[in-house]
């Protein structure tokens, strides 16, 4: 049964959800004190909120099992080190980052740590795990650099994804209390999540016509088994996100920012929801999606 699958596998759907909660708003508060004037409180907030979640997903790592179920071999203890240590790393950079920005600092060198602690510990997974359920359009096992490709693009824009709609959620707060604060923080951090969920509805409709996952021909997932799972992460974790996150840019270019907050507070339930389904195709029946 597809949701027993899915069941089986909780413990790295919720991995996926905290190391990406970690890794995406880190990015997006870097993002942001590099392109923009955004307020150093929210940014140092925001950073060790980034850390909160990537210490959390990492004593969540402790507690995985030895590989996702129906995985076709165990992964490299050598892989969970790194992975840990990558996650570990984030966190407490993170922490350190967010200090020197409160400070007055824009710390480039200490968030590119952090981003490559993060770019380590995503890698690190999808190679240990790109064989799960038999996925991968390359067809290789558990552990194969190859077969974990697809997986990486997956746990990056998911990353981005959840992580930088919860910056941007946050981040529209502090217009409610700042109310002078310049737009360009706000319609920035909307623009670039409008993008990264248009990537994530590509990726889904490249992935379907080719058939990712075992046995499945083009758009074979929309009608098999895992048919309502696969429709939910269409509609509303893909469809619905990017509506919203246009109306976010709408309304946060005209400085509506009670608006544009509502609608990214929607969008966290939205996206998270999304990244939920996602890793719980990917990781229950190797679909990518």
């Amino acid at each position: 049964m597809p949701a027993e699958q899915i069941a089986r596998n909780l413990a790295f759907i919720n991995w996926t959800v905290l190391a990406g909660l970690g890794l995406g708003s880190f990015t997006a508060v870097v993002v942001a004190r590099l392109r923009t004037e955004a307020p150093r409180g929210y940014l140092a907030f925001t950073a060790l909120c980034a850390a909160g979640f990537a210490a959390l997903a990492w004593l969540s790592d402790g507690a995985l099992p030895a590989a996702p179920a129906g995985a076709s071999a165990a992964t490299d203890p050598a892989l969970d080190q790194v992975r840990r240590l990558g996650l570990l790393l984030l966190s407490f950079t993170a922490a350190a980052w967010a200090v020197g920005v409160r400070r007055g600092g824009r710390m480039p060198v200490l968030g590119a740590i952090g981003l490559a602690a993060g770019a380590i510990t995503l890698g690190t997974a999808a190679v240990g795990w790109g064989g799960a359920g038999g996925a991968g359009l390359a067809g290789g096992t558990a552990g194969s650099a190859i077969s974990g490709i697809p997986l990486l693009i997956e746990l990056v824009v998911l990353s981005a994804a959840t992580g930088g709609v919860f910056a941007a959620m946050v981040l529209g707060h502090w217009y409610l209390v700042t109310p002078k604060l310049g737009e360009a923080p706000l319609v920035l951090l909307a623009r670039l999540l409008l993008a990264i969920v248009a990537l994530q509805l590509a990726l889904f409709v490249a992935s379907l016509a080719l058939g990712a996952g075992p046995g499945t021909s083009p758009f074979g997932a929309l009608t098999g088994p895992w048919a309502l799972f696969v429709w939910l992460r269409l509609v509303v974790g893909l469809v619905f996100p990017l509506i919203l996150s246009w109306a976010a840019v709408q309304t946060a270019r005209t400085r509506s920012m009670e608006s544009a907050t509502g609608l990214l507070y929607i969008n966290v339930g939205a996206i998270a929801a999304g990244t939920i389904l996602a890793s719980g195709l990917y990781f229950g029946a190797g679909l990518l999606t």
